[in-house]
């Protein structure tokens, strides 16, 4: 209002200097027309002040609404923000509680909650990528567990009821594993084509199976990061062919107590066979160590072969021994100075020809560490 009255009394002083001072001394029709010229100068600067102020109030009126939809949008993101961390509490409570579920079915004295267990953890980390390591820790901590297995032989008829129950708890423990050894090998195979993998594979994984008793074992063609299998003990066939380590293997001190396959297995980090025992036949025919590989003091018992296999670094046998037929048919040794490692190694079968040159005696290997060779 104020503003108003103001622009009117500009106008009024506008017209007032224009008609009175500005005329002063005009008659007839110049006195007529300067004053109709200072009422138009006059009214010409009231409706442009007029005009400001209305283009002013436009102005603050667009300045409140902008501000008014800012502060709308501030709150609106608040109010997102806020959904957004309660749904991931929610989700993170969620996944918490079927974590806490299903490991504690794991812990249960009957087989059917155990097997619960291991499905439930299977479609906790199939739906939520991030709890997959932690799921696969958790299985290859239940396979690290103590564990016998059950007597090839039925108990007789006439066994008594404790020893019964004690096969039959034996057994259903057996398959729980076996379960929990298939779930596991499922996921880490990439399927048929590793530029394309099934939605199934979980990628950049890490296995810690250290002292496992493992049966019937099968990782063939899996894709892992990082693998222990020091200590392990596998019974019956173990198939390990077409697998690929990107990272380290680590099989220190592993029995096999059965055959062995590792045909076409890629080791991309160091491979280490020390201490191994090979109690059925090994092969590892068309194997490719990128980086070192150790077998020392490896016991290979039954038929060995190291067919076309690559050697690209250090490569190292000392102390190996094999009792059984051993072969190195075309295989593939790295160019550095310290060679291929074959000293003390032992052959009862004779020293296979294609690593003669690198093999030394004992007494060799000790005047070789004398003289640095």
């Amino acid at each position: 209002m104020a503003v108003l009255l103001a622009i009117a009394l500009l106008t009024a002083a506008v017209v007032t200097v224009l008609w009175w001072p500005v005329t002063n001394g005009l008659t007839g029709k110049d006195l007529v027309s300067a004053r109709l010229e200072a009422l138009r100068v006059g009214l010409s600067v009231g409706l442009g002040g007029g005009g400001l102020f209305a283009l002013y109030l436009a102005w603050r009126r667009q300045r409140s609404t902008e501000a008014d939809l800012d502060n709308r949008e501030r709150a609106l993101a608040h109010q997102l923000q806020v959904a957004e961390a309660t749904e991931r509490d929610a989700e993170a409570r969620r996944i918490t509680d079927l974590y806490t579920k299903a490991v504690e079915q794991l812990g249960s004295d009957k087989a059917p909650v155990r097997l619960g267990g291991l499905y439930a953890l299977e479609r906790l980390a199939q739906d939520n990528p991030g709890q997959r390591q932690t799921i696969v820790n958790v299985w290859c901590a239940y396979l690290r567990m103590p564990f016998t297995p059950p007597e090839k032989l039925l108990p007789g008829p006439d066994a008594d009821e404790k020893v019964l129950l004690e096969h039959r708890e034996r057994v259903q423990e057996r398959e729980v594993r076996l379960t929990a050894q298939r779930l596991l090998v499922d996921h880490l195979r990439t399927g048929p084509d590793e530029d394309r993998p099934v939605s199934t594979y979980w990628a950049d994984i890490d296995v810690d199976l250290t002292g496992a008793a493992l049966v019937d074992f099968r990782f063939d063609r899996c894709q892992v990061r990082n693998a222990s299998f020091q200590h392990a003990v596998f019974a019956g066939l173990t198939v390990f062919s077409e697998a690929t380590f990107t990272g380290d293997a680590r099989f220190i001190s592993a029995t096999f107590a059965d055959p062995a396959e590792f045909v076409m297995t890629t080791f991309g980090g160091y491979a280490f066979f020390t201490s191994v025992t090979f109690a059925g036949r090994a092969h590892f025919s068309w194997v490719t160590f990128t980086s070192s590989a150790s077998f020392d003091e490896a016991a290979f018992t039954g038929d060995t072969t190291f067919d076309q296999v690559k050697f690209d670094e250090l490569t190292e046998f000392r102390g190996a021994a094999f009792t059984g037929p051993a072969t190195f048919r075309d295989c593939s040794f790295t160019e550095r100075p310290d060679r291929p490692d074959f000293r003390s190694v032992t052959f009862t079968h004779g020293i296979p020809s294609e690593v003669e040159q690198y093999h030394r005696t004992p007494d060799e290997a000790e005047l070789d560490d004398i003289y640095g060779v």
